[in-house]
């Protein structure tokens, strides 16, 4: 596994839709390929997002990866939390979430037994009858 950090997740979709845009103007040219896929290429497996900001942020850039497993994690709803730690895990962003996040992934693509995300989950205490925070 990798782990990344994105310093602007919009600017990766900035780069996307002007890959996007550059390849609707130039049909008989080679594509443009986003910066993020170029940068993932060589590095398979799903795509967990992690952030502090509304799920959608990090939503912006699924696009451009469309082979991939994928899912964001992020501060959708309303919470009231007075550290960024109690923040996180109440929005479910912490890590034991992302761990959660990226074995599912796994399992739906069949390279890990289910199972494991079930230990996974009691391992960290976290119950799948937990309330949606958002």
């Amino acid at each position: 596994s990798d782990i990344w950090s994105a310093t602007s997740l919009s600017e990766l979709r900035r780069n996307g839709m002007a890959a996007e845009r550059w390849n609707l103007l130039h049909p008989e040219d080679p594509p443009k390929v986003p910066y993020i896929q170029s940068l993932l290429a060589a590095h398979p497996g799903p795509v967990v997002v992690a952030t502090d900001y509304m799920k959608i942020v990090g939503d912006q850039i699924k696009p451009f990866l469309p082979d991939r497993a994928f899912i964001t994690l992020g501060t959708d709803g309303f919470g009231r939390s007075d550290t960024r730690e109690a923040l996180r895990e109440f929005f479910e962003v912490n890590r034991h979430f992302i761990a959660i996040a990226a074995l599912k992934l796994l399992a739906d693509e069949g390279r890990i037994a289910r199972s494991e995300v079930n230990r996974a989950m009691v391992l960290y205490g976290i119950t799948p009858d937990k309330p949606d925070p958002a």
